[in-house]
Order: structure tokens, then sequence, then C-alpha cells
């Protein structure tokens, strides 16, 4: 073996490199990456925000962030398809572990969150959220928007998330509508991709629905994002009952008549145009799912936010090597 350390996400000296242990055992951080609460030189910080109080069906997906976890364990060691790299060779991410709510006081849960995601951004590094359901993208929203200002927003969703809000519900079914009033995101440069449902309001925000992207080339809603969002700022944020319910059981609103995980992951593969600075990966509910099937479409999605990254930091790093006046260019925090 390679290195014949296990429990890599304790055992690691460096916040770069590949696991290199079974895939069967050890402790099981997002793909093997470093626990720690110290993210300086970190590229992107990986988190799980562990909350599923705001649901309107059925509940679980608290269970989220260690399900995906769980899952990911397969992705490491290997180049990461389809990047043929291995991501964490010149990458630098670390999983900061969980946030930690009080369990007895929702009200105080958007707030804590919001809190400490500002802390992890103000480091510079990319953050990477596991939900916990569609309610935790309100507060991220907010953390991001106090750096980046208004945002694009890239929503694969089987919902609108638009419905009536008072400004105080913890509802995951409202926060989009509340951010585009606030001022959070940018309805002109925000999508939605996947719906299959009707709100009463779309609030300016493009919308490709379930039977439109089914017949549709995964370049095809590629483009469609990259056009809508126009260069702007852009948090992605992916409920995966985004999927049809054969790719992703384990949810706590599932829709049926949704793409396939393949077409969707094509999908986010080809986002490299744009300059996303935050994303998230929420509703996986792995009580409903026999097989982890939903864990493992929802640790490919995070897996590719981090394939995009690495694809960047790469390209920035060839264009510093080959500047001859030798001025370094600054990488920001997008994709």
């Amino acid at each position: 073996m390679a290195n014949n350390n296990i429990d890599h996400a304790f055992t690691a000296r460096s916040k770069t490199g590949a696991a290199f242990e079974p895939t069967y055992a050890g402790a099981l951080s997002f793909m093997r990456r470093k626990y720690t609460k110290d993210v300086k030189g970190a590229d992107a910080v990986v988190w799980g925000v562990p909350f599923d109080a705001a649901v309107t069906n059925r509940p679980g997906a608290r269970f989220g962030p260690q399900a995906i976890r769980r899952a990911s364990a397969i992705l490491d060691n290997d180049p990461q398809y389809p990047f043929s790299r291995d991501l964490f060779e010149h990458l630098a991410v670390v999983d900061y572990g969980d946030c930690l709510l009080d369990s007895g006081n929702h009200q105080k849960t958007p707030g804590t969150i919001e809190r400490e995601a500002a802390k992890i951004l103000k480091s510079g590094a990319f953050l990477l959220t596991l939900g916990g359901d569609h309610f935790v993208t309100w507060p991220l929203l907010k953390a991001h928007a106090a750096i980046h200002g208004p945002l694009a927003l890239v929503q694969f969703d089987a919902h609108q998330d638009t419905w009536p809000d008072d400004g105080k519900r913890i509802d995951h079914g409202s926060f989009v509508g509340r951010a585009v009033k606030e001022g959070i995101i940018d309805p002109d440069r925000s999508i939605q991709i996947g719906i299959r449902t009707h709100a009463p309001d779309t609030f300016g925000i493009k919308i490709l629905y379930g039977h439109e992207i089914e017949e549709m080339r995964a370049s095809d809603i590629a483009y469609a994002i990259v056009d809508r969002t126009g260069g702007k700022k852009t948090y992605l944020t992916f409920d995966i009952d985004c999927l049809d319910p054969a790719y992703a059981p384990g949810t706590g609103t599932p829709v049926a008549g949704g793409p396939s995980s393949a077409k969707i992951l094509s999908t986010l593969r080809q986002l490299n145009q744009i300059d996303i600075v935050g994303a998230d990966v929420v509703e996986v509910a792995p009580a409903y799912d026999h097989a982890d099937i939903t864990a493992i479409a929802g640790s490919m999605v995070a897996m590719q936010y981090l394939g995009l990254l690495a694809e960047r930091k790469a390209r920035l790093e060839e264009l510093n090597n080959g500047n001859h006046n030798g001025a370094a260019v600054n990488h920001g925090q997008g994709i």
C-alpha cells in the first residue's frame, strides 16, 4: 500500500493528498479529508448542517451530512471521474465537521448557521455545505451575500421554494422568495432547474421545468445556466429531490418525473465558466433509502463542486507560471 495509515481524517499531516485506505474502513469525513477547525490555507471547507425542523413533509434530512460523508468514502484514492485527476493533489480541502445547533430553539438556527458560515468564509476558503433541509440555504445565502453582494442563484430542485413568507418563518419552501425580497439574490440572473411543482410566484426567476429538461441535452441545460448567470457571482444550491425518485428516493418531498443523476452530473461538469462562490447539497434523508442510493448521488454532486474548483485552481496556477512579468494572479473564491 502507498500509505499504511488509517483514519486519514485524523492522521493526515496535510490538507492535500489522497487517503490510500480501504473504502470500507476508517473515519468517515467527506472524501477522507482531514477533520479540523483550522481552515488556514484551505482552498475549500466542507461542513455539515444537520437540521430538518423546517420540512413540510417527511423529516430525516438531519442525517444527510452523515450519510453523504459515508457514501463519499469510495470517491477518494483513484483519480476522480470525470476530472481525470486526484482532486486533492494541489487542492487543500478540510472537513470542518458539523454546525452545532440548539435542537430546542429553532429560532436561533438561522443566526447560528450564518455566523459560523461567515467565520469560515472570512478565511477566503470556498464553503461547501452538506444539509440538512433546504431552509439552511437561507442563512448561507446571507453570509455569502455579505461578502459578494446580491448573488445569482442556480437552484436544482423539484420545488420553487417561493411560497408566502413573513420574514420569520422556519420553512424550507419559502426562503427563495425571501431572498429576492431582501435583495440577497438577483432574480434576473437566477435560474431554477428541474421544477415539477407550481408556486404562486416566480419572483422573476427563470425556470427550466422537469418536462423541458427531459427534452434537453446536458450541454443545453448548462448553456442556459451560464447564459442566465451572465458572469455574476453565483451560489449553487442542489436539492437532491431535483433528481427523479428512481435516482434519489431518500428525500422528504420526492416528485416523480425528474431527470437522471447522469444528466444532471453531466450538466454540473459543464459549469466551469460560472463564478461559483459557494454551494450546498441538501434534503438527503437516508432513512427512506435502502441502499445509500440518494447519499451516493449527493456525494457525487458535492464532489463535482470540488472538481470544478480543482480545475480552476490548476488553470490559474498555469497562468501564474506562464506570467513572464512574475505578477501573481488572484484566484479569488469562485469556481
